[in-house]
């Protein structure tokens, strides 16, 4: 343990690892409050893109945590960076929540619904037909689909809720077309979260609940990873996966124990 609390930084998936839904898992506070009076760099990095980093900090806040807006990076602002390099000032019918608008007009990306150069997805609870009618037809017509984020489902409060990964396939299937995807396991993700923090590789580990998405991106990032237990993975499901994370802990509040 003595050699995940000597790492200059941490980068962090929220969901099933900071909290479920509006619940602070147990420990978290200990964990943060650590990280914060060791001076440690540290990143909250989410494949939601429901949430923009001022209503992270926000919804932390409202758990007893105080954590400043520039601590959060969300597959929302990934997606957003990504279409900039790729294609400046281009235009996008999306479907999902304001946070994911919202990047994507920081980045000078626009909405269009009648001939934009993206299909973008991401987590919403305004999914309708109408707009999977839409984005079938825009896709058909050649635009570009792109998800936020693979995750087929995440966890909340309620239980096990449907994600982005479930959303886009139905656009998918009825077009032919596979969506790219920005967030995790996408490295994009972690190497957005290595330049936030100012850190290189070895200097850092990343914390994740998923094995598919989590662990997966840092191997592929080559930083040390640590699952926890707190979310959708439980230890009889590591052995199911051709990797295994560097270390396992039944949540971050192992970390400063």
């Amino acid at each position: 343990m003595d050699s995940i609390k000597n790492k200059i930084g941490f980068i962090c998936d929220m969901d099933g690892v900071i909290y479920h839904g509006n619940r602070i898992l147990d420990g978290v506070s200990d964990f943060v409050n650590w990280m914060i009076d060791n001076n440690k760099k540290f990143v909250f990095l989410t494949n939601s893109p429901e949430r923009t980093p001022h209503e992270l900090s926000m919804k932390l806040e409202r758990m007893g945590l105080n954590v400043t807006p520039e601590h959060f990076y969300t597959s929302a602002m990934a997606t957003a960076a990504f279409l900039k390099s790729q294609n400046p000032n281009c235009t996008a019918y999306v479907i999902g929540e304001a946070a994911l608008t919202k990047a994507l007009y920081d980045q000078g990306i626009y909405m269009n619904d009648i001939n934009p150069e993206y299909v973008v997805v991401g987590e919403t609870r305004t999914y309708n037909f109408e707009k999977i009618e839409k984005a079938i037809e825009l896709v058909n017509k050649g635009a570009k689909l792109i998800g936020t984020n693979p995750d087929i489902t995440g966890p909340t409060e309620k239980g096990i809720m449907p994600a982005t990964g479930s959303l886009i396939a139905p656009i998918e299937i009825a077009t032919g077309k596979r969506a790219y995807f920005v967030g995790k396991p996408n490295p994009l993700m972690l190497r957005h979260g290595l330049k936030k923090i100012d850190c290189h590789s070895e200097e850092i580990a990343f914390i994740g609940d998923r094995m598919d998405t989590d662990i997966i991106a840092g191997i592929e990032s080559n930083v040390d990873t640590v699952l926890v237990l707190t979310g959708v993975t439980a230890i009889e499901d590591i052995d199911k996966f051709p990797y295994r994370p560097k270390y396992i802990l039944n949540s971050v509040a192992d970390i400063v124990k």
